[in-house]
């Protein structure tokens, strides 16, 4: 089976690190370069946490710093449940840090040309893939897919209308969604079931790896902060639903659907639009996730954590 090639664009953040180990470890992928968003936390946070997972991990790809600000509006971040680390709950190394030279959106627009056939995961804002999109649109006859964590049917997470990786740059997600890009949009709708439940962590502790670890240390951070904020009794672990839901295709169900981004600026602005019932009779430009098997989730989450 050819290897799935994949760009991560994320903002470690929780969540994205245990999308960066299964990028990073899983069979089906090849992973070609992380890219990162100021989003869970500044863009100098989270660049540092994905340098920190990808050394303390021996992932040996280009971590690229990305966009300093969204496309428009000002920084939002997540400390509430990220911390003050943007990945509170484990302590790394001092590492020397080495960024891959360069933006994060020519980054995007050389490997798409040089791999040619390059699925883009994001799991923060979108602000990188819209500028490379702005900067040289040829790139979308080398792009696969894209698929988004983000986004949400029903209600948002920071606001009754939207979703946060969204709501952080809806004028980035509307010119991806617009792009006539293939895009599969995982939203809240699915990631609120997927829960790191007290049973998830207990079968992590018995795995004896470094990534095991790490996730059972960021996860206990993780609910807790869930819980104090949400009232969630386990955290869903939004982020990897995106790369789930290519390791094996009946896992994540979706919907093929016309998908609009508010970009008003009033009490709906970052609400993904989706018009699942076909009420405005547009074309659909997204399929969006509308369920998925959880016990399937978890068993490709915790086998990948075996992988050395």
């Amino acid at each position: 089976m050819e290897k799935i090639k994949i760009i991560l664009d994320c903002d470690p953040g929780h969540d994205d690190a245990i999308a960066i180990i299964l990028a990073s470890k899983h069979p089906n992928f090849e992973l070609l370069g992380i890219t990162t968003e100021s989003g869970n936390q500044t863009i100098e946070k989270t660049s540092k946490n994905a340098f920190n997972i990808a050394k303390y991990l021996n992932i040996d790809v280009p971590i690229v710093k990305g966009a300093t600000k969204p496309l428009e509006k000002e920084v939002e971040v997540c400390e509430a449940i990220h911390g003050e680390s943007g990945l509170d709950g484990f302590t790394f190394p001092d590492y020397k840090f080495e960024f891959y030279p360069g933006t994060a959106a020519n980054f995007i627009i050389n490997t798409c040309k040089k791999y040619q056939k390059v699925t883009i995961v994001t799991t923060g804002p979108m602000t990188n893939l819209a500028l490379a999109l702005n900067e040289d649109p040829s790139i979308k006859e080398f792009i696969e897919e894209v698929v988004v964590m983000g986004g949400s049917i029903a209600n948002g997470n920071v606001t009754p209308a939207a979703e946060f990786n969204i709501l952080c740059d809806p004028e980035a997600a509307d010119i991806v969604f617009r792009s006539g890009l293939k895009i599969k949009m995982c939203g809240l709708d699915v990631t609120r079931k997927v829960l790191v439940l007290p049973t998830i962590l207990e079968k992590a502790k018995q795995i004896n790896t470094k990534s095991a670890d790490l996730f059972v240390k960021l996860m206990e951070v993780f609910n807790y902060n869930q819980k104090k904020v949400f009232g969630f009794e386990g955290a869903p672990l939004h982020d990897p639903v995106t790369l789930v839901s290519m390791i094996d295709e009946n896992v994540v169900t979706f919907k093929y659907v016309n998908v609009e981004i508010d970009v008003s600026k009033q009490c709906s602005y970052g609400r993904t639009n989706c018009d699942v019932s076909g009420y405005l009779k547009r074309e659909p430009n997204a399929y969006v996730a509308v369920d998925i098997n959880v016990e399937k989730y978890w068993d490709i989450i915790l086998k990948t954590l075996e992988i050395e």
